[in-house]
């Protein structure tokens, strides 16, 4: 993070805004809509700008007098040696300073901004593409009505009465994401705020009943985090714990409430933080002290995710739970490599197996598995390479058979190593794929050469 964002008062303020044509009077304007009193120098100043209220403009050269007593400065001229001098000048009194499309000369920079008063949100690339950010204010422009303005208004004008009634921060957190997440935040909407109130009102009536433990077991997909589910993100915000795994991409936990607890209990092979039984216990422990727990698992939770152990626990507990699938890695990685799993001219069916069991052993049942027209898909199965490879052969596949291994699939560090049932234990040897891996087995491998090209991540 190039840049620390923050949000300036400067209400009744005096700012500084150096350069007065159409640039220094566009950024007039935001320091007035924010109730700043402007002093506006410059040779010339373009007369709307002279006529505002609040504007004191000064028609004549910078000069660091023009400093003293101000707040907040922005150089907005088209000559950069006056706008360096402003910078230095205001840096030296340690005075936040802005120039114009300048980002070398900034102490902070200026974002888009979607005013939905009080609710205000800012975008910023760091002066890196202002007009990607300005894209991306207005793609948010189409998800934040306006009337969410009417929205925030109503929730700070309640903000000190159910401070009052509900004590508890935790509890009272919960409360406000009930309320503006629902009912009453829709009767607000539609402009019923009267009918709002009294839901609000019975709300805090029923306090007491606020907090329930719940979790939510929540697929994170293969690690591109822009494979997650909309729900899976809503409940992420939502969770007052974060239980992690090994295979949750750190982009990913990145992208949960930052104020909320994160608990690390990853798997690598031979290395548990925790047991499996004891994260069982630890999901049920802190459901039953009312927090919203995420437990986010790679891929999908029910697939090879050990899924169902943990919510058989929560039933048997009597602890409210939610499942939210996710994009198991089979099928995010294959096409991320550019593999289809099934094909008319290659396979007919798909089979998905582990390569690591509770004893550490590859027993599979390869009769099944060496079948052809068909793909096998092994997670957790590279330290058994060797095995896979030779027991496929011996139960009938040809030695020929295209196989993949899949390094860490859909994220930046994706590599794919292709090769047969008879050399790809060699070129994982000299190559060394890095965990977690994907093994893909079947005619559709041979399918890479010509479908990976057309993938970013190919």
């Amino acid at each position: 993070m190039d840049y620390f964002p923050v949000f300036h008062k400067i209400k009744g303020k005096q700012c500084l805004v150096v350069g007065g044509g159409s640039v220094g009077s566009r950024k007039a304007g935001v320091l007035l809509d924010a109730g700043a009193k402007v002093r506006v120098v410059a040779p010339e100043i373009d007369d709307e700008l002279k006529a505002q209220p609040n504007v004191e403009s000064v028609l004549t050269r910078f000069d660091a007098k023009y400093l003293d007593g101000v707040s907040l400065v922005i150089a907005a001229t088209n000559d950069r040696a006056v706008n360096k001098q402003v910078s230095e000048l205001a840096q030296a009194r340690n005075i936040p300073v802005n120039v114009v499309d300048d980002p070398e000369l900034c102490s902070f920079i200026m974002p888009a901004i979607l005013d939905r008063s009080p609710l205000m949100v800012a975008f910023s690339s760091g002066g890196a593409s202002p007009v990607l950010t300005r894209m991306m204010r207005g793609k948010m422009e189409t998800i934040i009505p306006q009337n969410y303005s009417r929205l925030a208004a109503f929730a700070e004008r309640f903000r000190e009465l159910v401070k009052t009634k509900v004590t508890n921060p935790a509890k009272r957190r919960i409360f406000w994401e009930n309320a503006l997440d629902g009912v009453v935040a829709e009767k607000v909407l539609t402009g019923d705020e009267s009918s709002a109130e009294a839901m609000l009102q019975q709300m805090l009536a029923n306090e007491d009943n606020i907090v329930r433990g719940e979790v939510y077991l929540v697929g994170a997909g293969p690690g591109d985090p822009d494979l997650l589910t909309f729900r899976a993100l809503r409940l992420m915000q939502k969770a007052d714990v974060v239980v992690y795994d090994n295979l949750v991409s750190k982009p990913i936990v990145e992208m949960t409430r930052r104020d909320a607890e994160r608990i690390f209990v990853g798997k690598k092979r031979n290395d548990h933080t925790l047991q499996q039984e004891e994260i069982n216990q630890l999901l049920v422990r802190l459901a039953k002290e009312g927090k919203r727990v995420l437990r986010l698992k790679g891929g999908d939770p029910f697939i090879f995710g050990r899924g169902g152990e943990e919510i058989e626990t929560l039933a048997a507990e009597g602890i409210p739970f939610q499942v939210v699938p996710g994009i198991t890695a089979a099928s995010g990685v294959a096409s991320y490599a550019g593999i289809p799993l099934t094909h008319r001219d290659y396979a007919q069916s798909c089979v998905f197996v582990t390569g690591h069991l509770k004893d550490g052993t590859m027993n599979l049942d390869w009769e099944q598995l060496a079948r052809p027209k068909q793909t096998v898909v092994v997670y957790m199965g590279l330290h058994g390479l060797d095995t896979l490879c030779s027991k496929l052969v011996e139960y009938g596949l040809p030695s020929t058979t295209p196989i993949a291994i899949v390094q860490q699939g859909t994220t930046q560090n994706q590599r794919v190593f292709t090769g047969t049932l008879a050399t790809l234990p060699g070129i994982a040897e000299r190559e060394k794929p890095q965990a977690p891996t994907l093994i893909i087995v079947g005619g559709v491998v041979s399918l890479r050469e010509k479908l990976a090209w057309f993938h970013p991540q190919g």
